[in-house]
């Protein structure tokens, strides 16, 4: 998904969601105006007002020293004010790493992008409760892990798309392994929809604790705490996933 096509979309779900809370917004503005002073203007004194923020912001995001990570923290601390340039950042720095993570769990890309703005939005509305305690992009992909198995299991009540019809979708879109000649696109192309059919069958955390560290390196202890998993938990899981991988590919791999 473009960048610029996911904030629109998450902007105009935020927008929707500011709408739901105008009544208790107006009623807090009412409350506020009648204690404070009549010379006083709350919006121009406020610390973290829109402007100031987008100044902080921008000095944060031009600064040297500093790691990706203590980046991530200071913008989502100025999320926490609502600051939405800051938001805006940290959609472009984490969009890929949430899509793809989406994607190679669900193996659908419309499903991906649907699920990736659910992310972002409740990264959003998360964000004044937010307290750094881990890394940030592992805070990220807990909120993604959590959006991911909802939608897992919804399909699995669902029965929608069943393995036994991606197997069928996968006969009919595989040319015949015996037929003369099969040029060397069509044959990575099946070898890769078994992959991904044989990573799309593992358990949830199996197929999720394999993604994150095959494809975004991440290290154990990071996935344990997407997870909720000890170190040795997750290297059990990673031993059975592979184990299970090698299983199901074992015709390939004796090619």
């Amino acid at each position: 998904m473009h960048p610029v096509y996911l904030r629109m979309k998450i902007s105009a779900t935020i927008d929707e969601y500011r709408g739901l809370m105008t009544h208790l917004h107006v009623t807090m503005d009412s409350a506020t105006s009648q204690l404070s002073h009549p010379g006083l203007n709350l919006e121009q004194d406020h610390p973290m007002s829109k402007s100031s923020a987008a100044r902080e912001s921008n000095h944060i995001s031009c600064g040297e020293n500093i790691s990706d990570n203590d980046l991530d923290i200071a913008l989502m601390l100025q999320v926490a004010q609502r600051d939405e340039v800051a938001f805006e950042q940290l959609i472009e720095r984490h969009q890929h790493l949430v899509i793809g993570t989406v994607a190679k769990m669900l193996g659908n890309a419309s499903d991906a992008e649907d699920i990736a703005q659910q992310v972002f939005i409740r990264l959003w509305k998360c964000a004044p409760r937010y307290k750094p305690k881990a890394k940030f992009t592992t805070f990220l992909l807990t909120i993604t892990r959590n959006l991911i198995f909802n939608e897992s299991r919804r399909k699995s009540r669902k029965k929608e798309y069943s393995i036994d019809e991606r197997e069928d979708d996968y006969h009919l879109q595989t040319p015949d392994p015996h037929a003369n000649s099969p040029d060397e696109g069509l044959l990575q192309q099946e070898l890769q929809q078994a992959v991904d059919n044989a990573i799309s069958s593992l358990p949830e955390k199996q197929r999720l604790a394999l993604v994150l560290r095959r494809y975004e390196e991440m290290p154990y202890d990071e996935i344990g705490t997407v997870l909720g998993l000890s170190v040795s938990a997750v290297k059990s899981q990673l031993f059975r996933a592979r184990q299970a991988l090698r299983e199901s590919l074992q015709q390939y791999l004796d090619q």
